[in-house]
């Protein structure tokens, strides 16, 4: 059995792998795709996932990883490092399960002549391999320069386009999957638990999310943000992000705070609640109630089945007739080790619902005065009622 390095935090398990790549090779064959080209990076703000679940890496930072994921045989890895570097590595029992061989070279993304050479190495290897056809999976989350050079230099290999396939498997998540999704979402209900005992008057925004960052940390989170800010009554409490968190909360003020971070093992969750630093207005009140009742509307047309496309126009359709602004941007997504990831629930998402999703639905409602939404994620279940993740109390929170 393969060792895992004890320095790992919260590693996949090699079944795990072992049982993505097995259906992924099913997938390869039928679309005859000889090989597949992955890269990844800043998974820190949510990207990355797709260099994660192939591989158990987490791309963390700027610096760029990509691998070949052949139709048989291990991986081969390229990343930041020296030039000229080269190692075989052990794919069974080494570090990096999967991995056969290692090539690296110095990769800055904000140097402009570093663009050609990852692509370069990964372009050589897949020459020498003597692939014929290859696919990019999220392709556009690859850097332009990469990209860009690596069409350049295989302009005589056939590319495929199998990310409808890949996103199909990745949405629907296995019992690991499930196991971790619940710790990042339980995560988030004890940060939220330690924020309420946390703010108080007088604090800035970012005392308040950079405790929460802090808390989220110390409870094996990975990566991710959070959302929000302050507001007097009268005026919508908006998310907002770090470089506008400046503002000193008084008495009576509005905060509405959002995870967006990852949990033990990396994969996200989201949770939006409001604090009120005193009695909350009643108005904000009501509107919460609006999109509790919205959420669990949306959770019902959540079967297994659904088109996207149908579920996005009867929320909106339910919006209208409340006397709300239909939804123009993105009403709930799945997730996984992104923050957003396939289906959308909208009105060009071609994927239907399936069991053992985890879907983040937030319905929002808001005026001149009051900005108001509730975020929770959700277990889609083959016949329902569908697992609420979240256990912290859908209301508004005075303190």
């Amino acid at each position: 059995m393969a060792q895992v390095d004890e320095r790992f935090r919260n590693p996949i398990s090699n079944a795990e792998l072992d049982r993505r790549w097995a259906r992924v090779r099913e997938i390869m064959r039928a679309s005859k795709v000889d090989a597949l080209v992955i890269q990844g990076s800043n998974n820190f703000a949510g990207l990355g996932g797709y260099f994660r679940w192939f591989t158990g890496i987490p791309p963390l930072g700027t610096y760029p990883q990509s691998v070949i994921f052949p139709a048989s045989g291990p991986m081969t890895i390229v990343h930041h490092g020296d030039f000229g570097g080269e190692a075989d590595l052990d794919p069974v029992n080494g570090p990096h399960y999967g991995i056969a061989r290692r090539l690296t070279t110095p990769m800055f993304p904000a140097v402009h002549y570093c663009a050609d050479y990852d692509a370069d190495l990964i372009a050589r290897e897949v020459l020498k391999s003597g692939f014929k056809t290859i696919a990019l999976p999220g392709a556009s989350m690859m850097y332009h320069g990469f990209a860009s050079r690596l069409q350049q230099q295989l302009g005589a290999i056939h590319h495929a386009d199998i990310t409808d396939a890949l996103d199909d498997l990745k949405a629907v998540k296995s019992e690991e999957d499930i196991a971790w999704i619940r710790k990042a979402a339980l995560m988030q209900d004890e940060i939220f638990g330690k924020v309420l005992a946390h703010v108080k008057p007088g604090m800035h925004d970012y005392d308040v999310m950079a405790y929460s960052n802090y808390i989220g940390e110390m409870l094996d989170g990975e990566t991710g943000y959070f959302l929000g800010s302050s507001s007097p009554p009268g005026k919508p409490a908006l998310f907002r992000m770090k470089s506008h968190h400046g503002r000193r909360m008084e008495s009576g003020d509005v905060l509405v705070w959002q995870a967006e971070n990852s949990g033990p093992g990396g994969y996200f969750a989201h949770m939006c609640r409001y604090i009120v630093l005193g009695r909350a207005p009643q108005e904000l009140t009501d509107m919460i109630g609006q999109t509790i009742d919205m959420q669990k509307f949306t959770l019902d047309l959540l079967k297994p089945g659904a088109r996207c496309s149908d579920i996005f126009a009867e929320y909106n359709a339910a919006m209208k007739k409340r006397g709300f602004q239909g939804e123009k941007r993105l009403h709930c997504h799945g997730q996984g080790y992104e923050n957003v990831e396939r289906p959308l629930i909208r009105s060009d998402e071609t994927m239907r619902i399936a069991a053992n999703m985890n879907i983040g639905i937030h319905p929002i409602v808001a005026n001149e005065r009051v900005a108001a939404t509730i975020s929770d994620n959700f277990l889609i279940r083959a016949d329902g009622p569908h697992e609420r993740l979240h256990q912290t109390p859908q209301k508004v929170f005075e303190l």
